[in-house]
């Protein structure tokens, strides 16, 4: 009985005792409320004992030193974000700077996915980063590598090093707030080194009722280009913004300051700077250069004096457009409309130029021609050609298609009146560079034609042909006129027609202008060097002109022809202008030397004939004017016009062999007959009329050729 009951009260005991695969349920809820209770007790305590363990996981994740120091605090659960007192994150791929990021008072915001994300090798995305002090170091080695290149080696990290994989390496920012910041910029691949300082906010953060926006000042160098900048953002993080998940978002934009020699404004909008960079807005650029402000975009532009430029530009992938709505060069007051594309090899520049004035001596520079005021060298002193060298690798620099056209085209002397209606087309290709369709207005004519010059080789190669209709001689040649000046007043073309008219029959209106007529004719020649110099010493082909229904000075004629009593008869009586029968001037030109195969100048009176040469090696002139007279003259010297010197001090004179011989013809016959019998050699009784003298004589056919046929 003892047993039988000891048996049933250990049953019974048994049977009060759970089994033991009912208790882990109560285990694991207990687990569980202990996990709640501690991440509750963390997440208010602010996981004050994560430092020493995030920090290790952090320095391991970005592969580089990161330290936080002073007071810490964070959130882990629902809105992730950490608070830091001090930051301290060091620079990647071993370059010797202090650090990459260091930081004061920092708040740092994120979602685990993105996090996440990131280690895929997606780039990074952070929530929110506010700071009251940040200091930053983005420095690019030569050899690529650089010290925001964190965690571990990628892909993209193994790319060379461009503004595309900086901008993946850089992180994306949904917020971002600075008190204070100082970003150094050194990066070797393109040339860039700045200093930039800023404050603001933008972003989440901005949606206090505070103005989002960052005041900014920039100095260095970008690609090369002096940056002395101040500048207002409405946003910081859209700079950096390439619109991976879209087009990048557009941002206000305010800039002015200092950008190599030029003085900047900008106003407007601009995306993506280090990315696909979108820009536009309005823009004012003042320099000393057209050709410095164009450097730093590999834009050719020419040397010029100060220049004011203002109106709007816009760049989108790749591609510049600049609507010049008023530029003043020099002297020049011109506009335009251009598009520059960076995206072909090499980029190419097209539009349209246009204005109501444009100055030769403004582009002087870009032909040879120094600036006023510019020191010019030794051996160009005495020199009247330009002789500064042409910048030919300039010319191979881009390409180029810009229509032009001028209201007036100022040739920077007053011995020409200014062209009128230029229209052209601007062609640089390959090196060469092509005025194609070229027509101008000129004193009631046109020149038409065009020029090339090729900068393939050295020595450059240059080409003309041009063509001369109807122009008025007096009123494109100021120094033909009787009131000669760079501001004298140019009689106009109908005051010149009367004149001309009255003088063909008969009349006595008097001379308003030595020479007139309108000229026709053809210019065809080619030369090369590395200057204007240099081609036309080389110049090589021919010119033809000729004056058709003009006039010629009465008392210039007999000026000319050294005949005394009718020169006093004019003065006397007053000059009046004589008929042109012709006038013919056909040029030959080899190696630089330029020859009249045919200059006649004929009228009623007189018929000059002008021989000689002009040296365009030398620049010296050795040219004669001998005048046949057709009337009878009791008292002519009758000995011919010399020209010397060079074209920088020509020298006139009368040769000295004819006059000598008539002056000691005269003394003989005053000893040996009567001294009335002096003035006989000075007599001249003209020569009567044969042929046509602006018809150029036919060659001697030879004796045996003529046998033969």
């Amino acid at each position: 009985m003892a047993v039988l009951s000891a048996s049933a009260e250990a049953v019974q005991g048994d049977g009060a005792r759970p089994p033991r695969s009912r208790r882990w349920p109560w285990v694991l809820a207990g687990l569980a409320c202990a996990a709640v209770l501690g991440l509750a007790l963390g997440e208010i305590s602010g996981w004050p004992f994560l430092r020493a363990p995030l920090q290790r996981a952090m320095s391991k994740a970005l592969g580089v030193p990161v330290q936080l120091e002073g007071r810490f605090g964070a959130r882990l659960l629902w809105q992730p974000h950490m608070l830091i007192e001090h930051i301290h994150v060091g620079p990647a791929g071993g370059i010797p700077v202090p650090h990459l990021i260091d930081g004061r008072d920092v708040e740092l915001a994120w979602h685990w996915g993105d996090l996440w994300r990131w280690r895929q090798g997606d780039r990074l995305h952070i929530q929110k980063l506010s700071a009251g002090v940040i200091d930053a170091h983005l420095v690019r080695a030569a050899d690529g590598r650089a010290s925001w290149q964190l965690g571990p080696p990628g892909p993209l990290k193994q790319a060379p090093g461009d503004e595309a994989s900086t901008l993946h390496a850089l992180p994306r920012f949904g917020s971002l707030v600075l008190g204070q910041g100082r970003i150094e910029v050194d990066d070797k691949l393109v040339d860039t080194a700045l200093v930039v300082t800023l404050q603001g906010r933008e972003g989440q953060a901005a949606g206090t009722g505070e103005v989002a926006g960052y005041g900014a000042t920039v100095a260095g160098r970008y690609h090369a280009l002096p940056l002395q900048l101040r500048l207002h953002a409405s946003s910081a993080m859209l700079l950096l913004d390439d619109g991976a998940e879209g087009r990048a978002q557009a941002l206000k934009l305010r800039v002015e300051g200092e950008a190599g020699a030029a003085s900047v404004f900008f106003d407007g909008e601009v995306a993506a700077l280090l990315g696909a960079r979108r820009i536009q807005g309005a823009l004012r650029v003042r320099g000393p250069s057209l050709a410095q402000a164009g450097r730093p975009l590999g834009v050719t532009l020419p040397q010029t004096p100060p220049f004011d430029l203002s109106g709007q530009v816009s760049h989108d992938l790749g591609v510049w457009q600049l609507r010049a709505d008023r530029a003043v060069i020099g002297k020049s007051l011109v506009a335009g409309d251009f598009r520059f594309d960076q995206r072909s090899s090499p980029p190419k520049l097209s539009g349209r130029l246009t204005g109501p004035r444009l100055s030769l001596a403004d582009l002087g520079p870009a032909v040879g021609v120094p600036m006023p005021g510019a020191a010019r060298p030794a051996v160009a002193l005495h020199r009247v050609l330009p002789q500064r060298e042409f910048d030919l690798p300039s010319l191979r620099a881009m390409d180029a298609d810009v229509q032009v056209a001028i209201d007036a085209l100022d040739l920077n002397t007053g011995a020409l009146a200014p062209l009128r209606s230029l229209r052209t087309q601007v062609e640089l290709q390959g090196g060469v560079l092509q005025l194609k369709a070229l027509e101008m207005a000129v004193a009631g004519g046109r020149i038409s034609g065009s020029t090339q010059l090729d900068g393939r080789g050295q020595p450059a190669r240059w080409a003309a042909r041009l063509r001369f209709s109807g122009v008025d001689v007096a009123g494109w040649i100021r120094a033909v006129n009787k009131s000669a000046g760079a501001s004298a007043k140019v009689p106009n073309a109908s005051t010149l027609r009367q004149q001309r008219a009255t003088a063909h029959v008969g009349g006595d209106q008097p001379v308003r202008a030595y020479l007139t007529g309108e000229l026709t004719g053809d210019l065809d020649v080619k030369g090369q060097g590395r200057s204007t110099a240099q081609i036309l010493a080389s110049l090589d082909g021919s010119a033809q002109f000729r004056l058709r229904d003009g006039t010629v000075s009465h008392l210039l004629t007999e000026l000319a022809g050294l005949d005394i009593a009718q020169s006093l008869g004019v003065l006397v009586r007053g000059d009046r202008p004589l008929p042109l029968r012709c006038a013919r001037f056909d040029l030959a030109m080899q190696q630089g030397v330029v020859r009249p195969r045919l200059a006649v100048i004929d009228n009623s009176d007189s018929t000059v004939r002008i021989t000689g040469q002009v040296d365009l090696r030398d620049e010296t002139l050795a040219l004669r004017a001998h005048v046949e007279p057709k009337d009878f003259s009791l008292l002519a010297l009758r000995a011919p016009l010399t020209v010397g010197g060079t074209l920088a001090a020509p020298r006139v004179g009368i040769e000295g062999k004819r006059l000598a011989g008539r002056v000691l013809g005269a003394v003989a016959l005053g000893v040996l007959a009567a001294p009335a019998a002096v003035l006989l050699p000075f007599v001249d009784t003209g020569s009567p009329e044969s042929g046509d003298p602006c018809i150029e004589p036919k060659a001697a056919v030879p004796v045996a050729a003529s046998k033969a046929r």
